[in-house]
């Protein structure tokens, strides 16, 4: 899909459902791989083109997958994984490095693509190198992909101290914990709920994993671990997508399987900004009658690390900030460099958002929104973009390489025509 065409002026009316979450289903793919049962992942998004590119890396190192996409759910043996050395290693996707684990338990050995994924500022990956290490691992970065030899007679348990707080870092030590041998304690953990539900089918598979305070895991290496089934969690920040789309379209939408229980703080935000949404225990309804006579009012907010507002909910508060009746002020601590989409933003906008290089976006509301010609940048930032030219006042917009918003959003053509919103493909 090289481009699409909006029509502007579309007011969506219908029912979306929220699917599972893509920062959580690829790693329970990962985790999967533990086994040499067979798993399946129920509510699993399986259109995601990250999914697809982590499906296509386990099938060239000879695991076996299985996707329904009517049933929405996958199916893994990973039996006859190993670590062997492909012609190619063009995955455009970082969380190929949690696909160490599974190699060094079969073969003593890993060889995985260096981490690709969104250009949101510096992301390194030397907290995984280090995560290796502490374990025992000898680390080559070979010309194509990354090499993490294990030590004679395999991993032993270690304790990890994170510089700094990190999902990926944590996902990664805690995959390669669950099969060392001994104990594992890892301090300055990030326990994101997709880190939690990591955890909490590892444990169903048979991990050992204690969670102490905020910040530290301790986890008993096991020989093995059974397969399972499980259902992966539904995704929060598509559920942040479609509430403030809903908001700012003057549509109506019943958003299901929101999950409340890892969206209080980004919610009470929202409806502090006089969103008044209706709710019931699994579900949100935005309609115009969600606005009083005094709109939606400015507001401040502070981007950084669960349970706040995370740096991947960003763009959307941008977002929301463009219709409200005053100056807002959105400050992204976690990845100040989040803001190559604003650039595109204000190819619609009449009055410019504007932002530095430490992350401070200020935007004076209200702002007219016009139809134009733009390009996909990061994963979140291509949807909100999207959703601009959605809510443009006239016209046709162009949006060029939309794909980026197709690798954290499943089914999102099919939701869309849902709710009665046309995207042309290919325009």
């Amino acid at each position: 899909m090289n481009t699409i065409k909006i029509k502007s002026g579309q007011i969506p009316k219908g029912v979306v459902k929220i699917s599972g979450a893509k920062n959580s289903a690829t790693r329970l793919m990962a985790a999967a791989t533990l086994s040499d049962e067979k798993t399946c992942l129920t509510n699993f998004p399986t259109e995601l083109i990250d999914v697809a590119v982590k499906k296509d890396f386990l099938k060239a190192i000879d695991a076996e997958i299985e996707l329904d996409h009517i049933e929405e759910k996958v199916i893994i043996s990973a039996n006859n994984l190993h670590c062997k050395e492909l012609d190619s290693y063009e995955y455009p996707i970082r969380t190929t490095y949690l696909l160490v684990a599974c190699q060094l338990l079969r073969s003593g050995r890993a060889k995985i693509p260096y981490p690709g994924g969104c250009k949101i500022g510096n992301r390194k990956y030397d907290l995984h190198l280090l995560v290796w290490e502490k374990f025992g691992c000898k680390v080559l970065e070979q010309d194509q992909f990354i090499e993490v030899i294990a030590p004679a007679g395999g991993i032993v348990g270690a304790e990890i101290n994170f510089p700094i707080t990190t999902v990926g870092g944590t996902e990664n030590a805690v995959l390669c914990a669950s099969l060392a041998k001994g104990t594992t304690t890892i301090n300055n953990a990030y326990i994101s709920p997709e880190v939690q539900d990591l955890i909490d089918m590892l444990c169903l598979m048979g991990a050992e994993i204690e969670i102490h305070g905020k910040g530290c895991i301790v986890i008993r290496g096991q020989k093995e671990l059974r397969g399972v089934n499980y259902s992966v969690m539904p995704d929060r920040i598509e559920a942040i997508t479609w509430i403030v789309y809903g908001i700012l379209s003057g549509g109506e939408i019943l958003i299901e399987d929101v999950p409340f229980d890892t969206m209080n703080i980004p919610l009470t935000h929202i409806h502090d900004a006089g969103i008044n949404f209706f709710k019931n225990s699994n579900s949100i309804y935005v309609s115009p009658k969600c606005l009083d006579e005094y709109r939606i009012q400015p507001f401040e907010v502070a981007c950084g690390t669960y349970p706040g507002i995370i740096s991947d909910m960003q763009p959307f508060y941008v977002l929301l900030a463009l219709k409200a009746k005053g100056k807002s002020k959105i400050i992204d601590y976690r990845y100040p460099e989040r803001t190559a989409f604003i650039d595109q933003l204000n190819k619609f906008t009449s009055t410019p958002i504007v932002y530095n290089r430490h992350g401070y976006i200020t935007v004076d509301g209200p702002v007219r929104i016009y139809a134009a010609e733009a390009r996909s940048t990061d994963l979140r930032g291509s949807m909100a973009v999207i959703m601009t030219a959605l809510l443009a006042e006239d016209g046709e917009s162009i949006i060029h390489d939309p794909e980026m918003a197709f690798r954290g959003y499943n089914k999102l053509i099919g939701k869309f025509d849902n709710l009665g919103v046309k995207l042309i493909e290919n325009a």
